[in-house]
């Protein structure tokens, strides 16, 4: 397995880099505390490429590989994990949805607009009651004639006030799992309404909202894939989905790191810096050896899907990547917090934030219980009971 990117992905990750140092460092502590990002990071994010990231050039889209996209996710994880949500949601679970179920009128009408930075895309799937068993969901789809007509609700929905479409999962009939279907809704449309989750521990700067759909009519043409197939769509969007988790708790431990190496060899206590102790030096070399590791179970995942490797069987690498990585990501800032002491307890230094993020990674886009539940089946065969 050779884990290395090309010459041009090391260019977009570069650039990633050198973006994140530039543009969203500087700014973090300020928008964690106005509970919101400077929404015109989105038109930067699109003059690099970013919102484009694997998509066709005939839609705006930017060539890469998946390895490539990994690495500008662990970039801007490293940065600011609101800002990875904005790109991992609009373009990994929304815009590649479409590249790869959509007719040619969906690609052609959406894709240009969501590369572009025109249009930002959200992903309708958890409910108030339905979170880890996405075949539960009661949001309702009725046919109309030609229409469908949407009932429901959606909770914890990542670009929910920004969205300009949102990609809604409704259940079209009441055979569980296949009677699912997946739609793309303008979020303009009568009887759609977005409010956001204020409030929250961690990922503060990012559009949060519970949805509210009453009566919200689409066109058949607004059926994203088959009927009844909707649930198959989310579940691909998702386990490709947690690689951009698991790269994201890569980059945010890795910040909490640099932080504490910093502090560490500059603060001077007993006669000499505190990163001369030797319970110091474990704390560092603990979070420098979980952070490797679950960099490279990452880029394993990640390397899985340009090898093509069948969904089924890749699923087993994504979820030990986005298990072993994000719980990495809250043992690592916790414990790099505790090298700063008290300056750790302030929002002087970001490492209170990272913590308060990298809580959340192991919670969405499946659970670190999910994921153990996910290996377990793949590796015995067996349905836990």
């Amino acid at each position: 397995m050779d884990f290395a990117l090309d010459e041009i992905d090391q260019e977009i990750a570069g650039l990633a880099r050198t973006f994140v140092d530039r543009e969203i460092v500087p700014h973090i502590r300020d928008w964690d505390r106005a509970e919101s990002v400077d929404i015109s990071i989105v038109g930067r994010l699109e003059e690099l490429g970013f919102l484009g990231l694997g998509i066709a050039e005939e839609y705006g889209g930017t060539p890469s590989s998946f390895q490539a996209y990994a690495a500008v996710m662990e970039e801007l994880g490293r940065g600011d994990n609101s800002i990875r949500g904005i790109v991992s949601v609009s373009l990994g679970l929304v815009a590649k949805s479409i590249a790869s179920h959509g007719t040619e009128e969906q690609r052609s009408h959406w894709l240009p607009r969501l590369t572009s930075g025109e249009a930002l895309g959200c992903f309708g799937l958890t409910e108030p009651d339905s979170g880890s068993d996405p075949g539960s969901l009661r949001t309702r789809a009725r046919r109309d004639g030609d229409d469908w007509v949407l009932d429901g609700e959606k909770m914890f929905i990542t670009n929910g006030t920004w969205a300009a479409v949102a990609l809604l999962f409704a259940r079209t009939s009441d055979e569980g799992g296949r009677g699912v279907t997946a739609f793309l809704v303008p979020t303009d449309v009568p009887g759609f309404t977005a409010r956001s989750i204020e409030g929250k521990l961690g990922l503060r700067g990012q559009a949060t909202a519970a949805l509210s759909l009453e009566g919200v009519r689409v066109p058949d043409s607004a059926r994203l894939g088959d009927l009844g197939r909707g649930l198959p769509i989310a579940l691909e969007a998702l386990t490709k989905g947690r690689i951009s988790v698991a790269a994201s708790s890569v980059g945010v431990a890795q910040a909490a790191l640099d932080v504490a190496l910093g502090y560490a060899t500059e603060r001077r206590q007993f006669g000499g810096p505190i990163a001369a102790k030797q319970l110091v030096q474990e704390l560092l070399a603990d979070s420098a050896v979980e952070i490797d590791a679950a960099r490279l179970l990452t880029r394993r995942a990640a390397w899985g899907v340009d090898q093509g490797t069948a969904l089924r069987a890749l699923s087993l690498h994504v979820s030990m990547a986005k298990l072993a990585a994000s719980e990495a990501a809250v043992a690592v800032t916790n414990r790099c917090l505790q090298v700063l002491g008290g300056y750790g307890f302030i929002d002087e230094f970001p490492l209170g934030k990272y913590l308060r993020d990298a809580r959340v990674l192991t919670l969405y886009e499946g659970t670190s219980q999910i994921q153990k539940l996910i290996i377990g089946r793949e590796l015995t065969g067996l349905n836990a009971m």
